[in-house]
């Protein structure tokens, strides 16, 4: 199927997108958990943000998809919204290294806004700190609720696969 606004042959037909439509390629399987490790790493490093942190929200994200658009419009592995990668001078969201060194600094801010407090800040991170603060705590969103639990798991996890902190990297 090709998409086109300048229609060239009788065979086009209109197609409206509704509201919640979402193109997936079905080809799509999930990325290599350790293809970014590197980039992960001299990133945390950067910006003081413990790699499996990192690799924990690009899990919860995008499933290590470079390519991944959600319906909201957020983009990328750790799916920046436009306006948030303008912010952060990400000009190319897809570009993996771009998208990490972004996404991570997105992420130490909410860590700073948040005095360190770690649920609150990957809540600011999905929902924007701007609610965070407003509702002093955690939003009652269930997308919100369900993806703090699913990073802080998966943190966990990283955690115990990297041997106390020190980060496995396959080189």
């Amino acid at each position: 199927m090709n998409f086109t606004n300048a229609p060239t042959g009788s065979n086009c037909r209109p197609f409206a997108l509704t509201e919640g439509t979402r193109f997936q390629n079905p080809s799509h399987k999930a990325g290599d958990p350790t293809m970014y490790d590197l980039e992960i790493r001299r990133v945390g490093r950067r910006y003081q943000v413990d790699p499996p942190l990192i690799k924990a929200v690009i899990q919860a994200e995008s499933d290590f998809d470079h390519r991944a658009v959600s319906s909201r419009g957020a983009q990328g592995l750790m799916q920046l919204m436009p306006e948030t990668a303008r912010e952060l001078q990400v000009d190319n969201p897809f570009n993996p290294r771009e998208n990490i060194d972004g996404g991570t600094r997105y992420l130490r801010q909410m860590l700073d806004n948040f005095n360190g407090d770690l649920t609150l800040s990957l809540a600011a991170y999905n929902a924007g700190p701007g609610l965070v603060t407003r509702t002093g705590g955690v939003p009652q969103i269930p997308e919100t609720v369900q993806y703090v639990n699913k990073v802080l798991k998966q943190y966990k996890e990283y955690k115990r696969q990297s041997g106390n902190g020190i980060f496995l990297v396959r080189e």
